[in-house]
């Protein structure tokens, strides 16, 4: 059982590689990082649907039921999760591209999933932490993306900015919250799964701090942009209706 494991999560590793090598070979002019968020991009959408039927059809629902036995289906997500996470830890290492933050949460994943994998239990609530992981993460790949295109500073932008500060806030810390209150005071857990998400739910905090300061800084921004651009309109519109003698 091991040893097939081990295969799936190579074959997933080998699988993302390739998809990064072939993002390479197709956008020659783009960067490393570009093909990198393509590959992060891809495995976000995936990851979203299939951790979402999981948790919302398939079964059994993370919040009655954590620490149970894993089914096929979560097993197979499980491995071409912890492919990607090996493939995008080793990236980030070797290009250096993250501070110790992301490193410290893509570790925390790739222990988490290889815990539930050896276990051959608690499938069901890491599928559902691994939801809640991955559904900002399409936008904070777009995000990035408008920025190299210059497309950042627009409308777009500023709907994917409050989708993912809302997302974030509402799934990782919200609902997040209510999951690990779940899974502390089941009894089926095992002890270490639990301080496991105790450390992920701190991570996402320690996210969420720079998140609301980067919202409550672009906020001001806006406001004093709206503010200085209103004052000149009134301006222009009272100066407009002076008599001139």
């Amino acid at each position: 059982m091991a040893l097939a494991l081990c295969l799936r999560a190579l074959c997933s590793l080998a699988g993302w590689l390739s998809l990064y090598g072939s993002f390479c070979r197709l956008n020659k002019h783009r960067s490393y990082e570009w093909n990198c968020r393509l590959v992060t991009f891809t495995h976000g959408i995936l990851s979203i649907g299939l951790s979402a039927y999981i948790g919302f059809i398939d079964g059994p629902w993370p919040f009655t039921h954590p620490g149970s036995p894993n089914t096929p289906l979560q097993v197979h997500v499980l491995c071409l999760t912890l492919g990607y996470f090996i493939f995008d830890l080793g990236w980030c290492i070797y290009f250096r591209s993250e501070g110790p933050l992301m490193l410290a949460h893509h570790t925390l994943s790739i222990l988490g999933i290889v815990v539930a994998l050896v276990l051959g239990e608690s499938g069901t609530e890491v599928n559902a932490v691994l939801f809640g992981s991955e559904i900002t993460n399409p936008l904070l790949q777009m995000r990035w993306f408008l920025r190299e295109t210059g497309h950042y500073h627009s409308f777009t932008g500023d709907v994917v900015d409050f989708l993912f500060v809302a997302l974030f806030t509402g799934v990782r810390i919200g609902v997040g919250a209510c999951l690990l209150f779940c899974e502390m005071v089941s009894p089926t857990p095992k002890w270490f799964v639990k301080v496991g998400g105790v450390a992920m739910y701190v991570v996402s905090w320690c996210f969420m701090f720079s998140i609301w300061r980067f919202a409550w800084r672009k906020s001001i921004k806006k406001y004093h942009t709206w503010r200085s651009r209103w004052s000149e309109e009134w301006q222009l519109r009272l100066n407009g209706h002076l008599k001139t003698h």
